[in-house]
């Protein structure tokens, strides 16, 4: 992906793009990152997260609504690295991370709450490719998200500026 930034894109496609809240910090690799949406709903289980990042991205954005979740991580470094060799682009998580250091050297964006330090349980429970709402945007499967520090965006088409 170019070099691009959120304020140029909110620029250049105006009403277009809807603003998710600014809640998120960067914890991946990569800083500025986008594609299309792949959703999973979640509640302190990871399963479905780690089953997706086995797959392979494509260059696509994996949405993970974890319900806000404070009391553990759903995504750490080996499911980071293996989002990162398996092409995926980046990682929002409505919840928490860990590993923070090694996330930082993984070649994958990634965007969540806070880091906690305890892992998810893994019961096989959640939702893949639903809508998903949260940081006051309604964010659905095949929609284009978008990020880097200066927050989150996201589009029902793929976001391009002319050179």
């Amino acid at each position: 992906m170019t070099a691009v930034s959120l304020p140029d894109l909110c620029d250049a496609f105006g009403d277009a793009v809807t603003v998710l809240e600014p809640m998120f910090s960067d914890f991946g690799g990569v800083e500025f990152f986008g594609g299309e949406v792949v959703t999973i709903k979640c509640f302190e289980d990871n399963s479905l997260v780690a089953e997706q990042v086995a797959l392979p991205g494509k260059g696509r954005v994996l949405v993970v609504d974890g319900g806000g979740s404070m009391r553990c991580a759903l995504l750490g470094d080996n499911l980071a690295a293996k989002a990162a060799d398996n092409g995926w682009a980046g990682i929002l998580v409505y919840g928490c991370v860990r590993d923070v250091e090694i996330l930082a050297d993984i070649s994958v964006g990634v965007q969540a709450l806070a880091a906690h330090p305890r892992r998810s349980v893994k019961k096989g429970i959640g939702e893949l490719d639903v809508p998903v709402t949260f940081a006051g945007v309604t964010i659905r499967p095949g929609d284009h998200l978008y990020a880097d520090s200066n927050g989150v965006i996201c589009s029902p088409q793929a976001l391009a500026l002319e050179s």
